[in-house]
């Protein structure tokens, strides 16, 4: 029988995991990486994949690459995504997963973040897209803007933002509503422009072009 997402997500060692991760970047001052940020992003990667027409296991595996795909940060901020990878890797073993199914989660984790990723197979690409494009309000923890970094701007300037794939399935866009009040586009530009070059190549990788808009006007 095979191991679903909700298997791995109501699993108390993983839930354990993420609750301990996050709180190391609460210390570290940085925005919310917790449980709605890893579901969101489970379900982003598992809708990309499933708007495709890929098989259902393989939108099961994205999803669960999605859920644990920060749990490298228990470990340090800094290469979080290969320690995670490395950490999924002995949580999926003891779970029962098949080795080619760890292989295709472990990849897809150690290769999501921007410094070192690469779009390596369609879950490393939809796990790609989705967690860069979680860019929202309530991600910000400071609730002082006067002490806001450029991180918590942005964050917080983004009052809505949706990820879709248009009905012929060419074009996957992000679509940014951006209060300028609290970050402008170039600061979005500043901390974001190597995360959506990435996008970018993960959309190519899945026979998509990319297309970011903020504020209704089209900027990659």
């Amino acid at each position: 029988m095979k191991i679903t997402y909700e298997d791995v997500k109501n699993s108390p060692e993983i839930r354990t995991y993420i609750t301990q991760a996050d709180a190391s970047l609460i210390a570290l001052g940085f925005t919310e990486h917790s449980f709605a940020h890893v579901t969101l992003v489970a379900e982003k990667a598992g809708y990309i994949l499933e708007t495709l027409g890929y098989p259902a296991r393989t939108v099961e595996l994205a999803k669960i690459a999605g859920y644990l795909h920060d749990i490298g940060n228990l470990v340090n901020r800094i290469d979080h995504s290969q320690s995670g990878a490395v950490m999924a890797f002995r949580i999926l073993d003891h779970m029962g997963f098949t080795p080619d199914e760890i292989g295709v989660i472990v990849s897809a984790i150690g290769n999501h973040d921007e410094g070192t990723g690469v779009p390596v197979s369609p879950v490393a690409a939809a796990l790609i897209l989705a967690d860069k494009s979680d860019v929202r309000r309530n991600r910000v923890r400071n609730q002082d803007t006067s002490t806001f970094d450029i991180h918590d701007r942005v964050n917080y300037s983004v009052t809505k933002a949706e990820l879709k794939i248009n009905e012929a399935h060419t074009l996957i866009k992000l679509k940014l509503s951006v209060d300028t009040k609290y970050g402008s586009v170039m600061d979005y530009f500043e901390i974001f422009m190597g995360r959506m070059l990435l996008c970018r190549k993960a959309a190519e990788k899945l026979g998509l072009q990319f297309k970011l808009m903020i504020n209704e006007q089209q900027l990659i």
